[in-house]
């Protein structure tokens, strides 16, 4: 079985947004995680969908979830302090509910430019492999700064890889990773993936596409709107 876990558990500060938290806002009248969800939801693949939201709006998700007839939609959590509180709550909330060597999915709720395909990778690579971590390809010069702020060091660009989402692992090995953060007093993992490799295990790339960005500012939300009615004009010009 297979399963999504979708954090949209942050306030957006740097949207600038005075009104409602990034991961609500709308294009054509749709809401942000909306889009995100409906991705999973639509996957043959995906079994049920696990949502980590900030407390104060989780019963207006639950009206949008009733509202677009999202199925797999099966727990609602609230969000912690820090992302990694959050996914972990996510993960919590299907504890005895599903498959201890259930595929977990763990997205971004506010990378909504993800697609079926991906989602399929991540899933067969997580399978054969046990672990999957969406990745771009860097392209632009990497450099390193010691503590004085210097310039000292230019990687190998065609060596590194940017970490996406969504990553990939065995419900057990995920869960078992956060309860061991958790006992030793760490909540500040960026995500799952440093997690995991700090754990001990090996992570497996997948191939992502450069347009899956996450929204994160005003500039974030103009490209996602502008991939998003492009997509709309090739449809109906046939392009």
């Amino acid at each position: 079985m297979n399963y999504a876990v979708i954090f949209a558990g942050g306030t957006g500060t740097r949207m600038n947004t005075k009104t409602k938290p990034k991961q609500f806002l709308t294009l054509h009248g749709k809401e942000i995680i909306i889009y995100t969800l409906e991705h999973f939801e639509n996957h043959p693949d995906i079994d049920g969908i696990s949502v980590v939201c900030i407390e104060g709006w989780i019963d207006y998700l639950k009206k949008l979830v009733d509202k677009y007839q999202l199925k797999k939609v099966k727990w609602i959590s609230p969000g912690g302090n820090t992302g990694q509180e959050s996914i972990y709550n996510g993960l919590n909330a299907m504890k005895g509910e599903i498959g201890e060597d259930s595929i977990v999915l763990i997205h971004d709720g506010v990378r909504p430019l993800i697609d079926s395909e991906l989602i399929t990778r991540n899933i067969e690579t997580a399978k054969e492999k046990g672990r999957a971590v969406t990745v771009v390809e860097a392209t632009e010069t990497v450099m390193v700064v010691n503590e004085k702020g210097e310039l000292v060091e230019n990687v190998d660009r065609h060596k590194c890889r940017f970490a996406r989402a969504p990553q990939t692992y065995i419900y057990k090995e995920l869960l078992k990773a956060h309860e061991h953060a958790r006992e030793k007093g760490i909540n500040t993992f960026i995500d799952s993936a440093t997690m995991m490799q700090a754990e001990g295990y090996t992570l497996y790339p997948v191939m992502g596409k450069p347009e899956n960005i996450k929204i994160t500012t005003p500039s974030d939300f103009y490209t996602f709107r502008a991939i998003v009615e492009a997509e709309e004009n090739s449809q109906i010009l046939g392009f």
